[in-house]
């Protein structure tokens, strides 16, 4: 077996994303993202990842958890087969950050809209589609502080496109390979001086690489965007996802007719201003979803009678203003209003009668303050800040966070931070099924972090480390009381480890890259948080021809089974473009798992061997 420390060493050694960006691509400016956002992420302390447009579209991937744990060191994501990640029991999609995410602790984001199903507080990795992104931005450690709950691990903005163009642009894509796979996207935008109209549509099928694992999803998307002045803006987006993922139960204890169906809406409204005095908005959205599930039956038993069926909402307001006082000063205050809640319930297959099982709500409301001072010119700048929040089952919770960031010498970032994360309980926790138990505390962890980011050979070069250390308390865990199970905040852990990433444009032909982390936990019995991973990448575009060759190894991986795994991919991905006027075509062709690896990230599921994708991308 290859050693993780000398294989992490050998590939940063030899000049260590997938697909860095060519001289001369168009990333657009950072003030031209108009999404609504509480405060610029490189004023955080704490280490950030942004992915871009550029990369995403070069991965052709229809979801973005793919390329986000390609490039972002420490965040992995549980699979459990070819497509689709499925939600309720047998579900994978969990993403975890240096060991957190179980139950919901990192959380997602659509233009700043927490996305998460309130009754039983399930990510909703289906509906982070790849289609209409323009970038990324991944904040690793406690994020509470700007966005509350379930940032608790870290937060991930998935920031939509906007288009800047005048007149009519587009975008689309058509891919068929292995187990019957089809994928479509298309995106088009419209603008036209201060108007500017982009609406996308994706749809993914796939039979899956096991039988009884068919997998099939849409999803729409549209953003409109009016400038009223140089000053101030006003925007709305609406995104509605629907799939259907069969779940074939493991090798150990297969299922048959095990299926959810979901159905998924988001829509926000939204106002900006930018003067030079400062900058903000306002924000009010919703996001709504139907679940409905057949838990299947084992192999000779009886199917169930009943369908589960599920609704949940979670709306909110929030305001959010970042000033500048005075000289090298950021100040960001806010305040958010959340309602969320839902309703289950079981439905009988025969005349459709229903049982209730609960039908709940809660309210949350906060308030935060940020501020950054910077020293000595840009030298040193100091940040602090606190967030109140009330909910109305657990009361108060405070969330602090301080950190210092310094500019050294040319090229260089050094960041040191202090932060808190917070996780509330969700409807399942408090008041569903024989655990439940309303008295429940949120769950907490307070993390410091050190960072250190240097740029050599005018910027061709980047190498980056962070050291970490985490200490989680109060757990929800369900333990035995009076002879019978009951959730109680009684657990605790401590996550330690080191990140280190590198990229090296060699030349307008060659990009080389590599990221490594290393986490230990004291949590014997934690899952889909491996030991050592390594990525490594290398990116040659000889004219129109590109080519990518990726490895990603894991070891030390426990994914439920009797002992921990180890394995290494290695994918390809080879594409040619024909310029033609006002159109580009690039064939394309993916390859994964080139060496027929047999492995399993989820004990009992086992992924596919090579898999194979072709197919092509017009631009307009």
């Amino acid at each position: 077996m290859v050693k993780p420390c000398c294989a992490a060493a050998s590939v940063l050694l030899a000049a260590l994303p997938l697909f860095a960006e060519e001289p001369g691509d168009s990333i657009l400016p950072e003030t031209l993202v108009t999404a609504p956002a509480k405060t610029r992420v490189e004023l955080l302390p704490l280490d950030v990842n942004i992915v871009t447009a550029v990369e995403i579209n070069r991965s052709a991937e229809s979801s973005v958890l793919p390329v986000l744990m390609d490039r972002i060191p420490g965040l992995f994501v549980t699979e459990r087969g070819f497509a689709g990640y499925g939600v309720s029991g047998g579900a994978a999609g969990t993403v975890n950050i240096r060991g957190v995410g179980q139950g919901n602790k990192v959380l997602f984001m659509i233009d700043g809209q927490p996305q998460w199903a309130s009754v039983f507080g399930h990510a909703l990795p289906d509906t982070y589609v790849a289609n209409g992104v323009q970038r990324i931005e991944v904040v690793k450690g406690p994020s509470s502080l700007l966005y509350g709950s379930n940032a608790m691990g870290g937060s991930v903005n998935i920031i939509t496109d906007r288009t800047y163009e005048e007149g009519v642009s587009g975008r689309a894509r058509a891919m068929f390979g292995s187990f019957n796979t089809q994928k479509f996207n298309l995106q088009a935008g419209y603008r036209r001086d201060r108007l500017s109209v982009t609406v996308a549509g994706q749809l993914d099928r796939s039979n899956g690489n096991r039988r009884g694992s068919a997998f099939w999803l849409a999803n729409e998307y549209m953003q409109v965007n009016y400038n009223l002045s140089h000053h101030w803006s006003i925007g709305t987006n609406v995104t509605l996802t629907q799939t259907r993922a069969e779940n074939p139960g493991t090798t150990q204890e297969p299922l048959l007719s095990m299926w959810t169906y979901m159905g998924r809406g988001t829509a926000s409204l939204y106002v900006n201003d930018r003067y030079g005095w400062g900058n903000g908005g306002a924000q009010a959205y919703i996001n709504w979803g139907h679940h409905k599930v057949d838990d299947g039956y084992a192999p000779g038993a009886q199917p169930r009678d009943y369908l589960f069926h599920s609704t949940d909402y979670n709306m909110g307001l929030t305001l959010y203003q970042t000033l500048h006082p005075w000289q090298l000063s950021d100040l960001s205050l806010g305040v958010d209003f959340v309602h969320w809640g839902g309703h289950a319930w079981n439905a009988a297959k025969a005349d459709g009668r229903e049982t209730d099982i609960t039908r709940k709500c809660e309210n949350e409301i906060a308030g935060y303050v940020m501020m950054q001072q910077g020293m000595l010119g840009e030298l040193l700048s100091l940040n602090a800040g606190v967030r109140l929040q009330h909910g109305s089952q657990y009361g108060n919770e405070w969330v602090p966070q301080a950190g210092v960031i310094v500019h050294g010498w040319e090229g260089s970032e050094f960041k040191f931070s202090f932060s808190k994360g917070f996780r509330a309980p969700n409807i399942r926790e408090l008041y569903m099924y024989p655990p439940h138990n309303p008295d429940l505390r949120p769950e907490t962890m307070l993390n410091y972090e050190a960072s250190l980011r240097q740029r050599f050979l005018e910027g061709r070069l980047e190498a980056g480390v962070a050291f970490y250390f985490i200490n989680g308390r109060d757990m929800i865990q369900t333990v035995r009381q009076d002879g019978r199970p009951l959730n109680v905040n009684t657990g605790c852990f401590i996550n330690k480890g080191f990140e280190l990433d590198a990229a090296y444009r060699i030349d307008r032909r060659w990009n080389v890259a590599a990221n490594y982390a290393y986490l230990h936990t004291d949590n014997a019995g934690l899952l889909a948080a491996p030991k050592n991973r390594l990525n490594a990448m290398v990116d040659f575009m000889p004219g129109r021809f590109s080519f990518a060759l990726s490895s990603n190894t894991v070891w030390s991986l426990r994914n439920g089974g009797p002992k921990t795994v180890d394995y290494e991919l290695l994918n390809l991905r080879a594409a040619y473009t024909f310029h033609k006027p006002g159109v580009h075509v690039t064939p394309f062709l993916k390859l994964d798992n080139i060496t027929d690896r047999r492995y399993e990230v989820v004990y009992g599921c086992p992924m596919p061997g090579i898999t194979i994708l072709g197919g092509v991308e017009a631009t307009f």
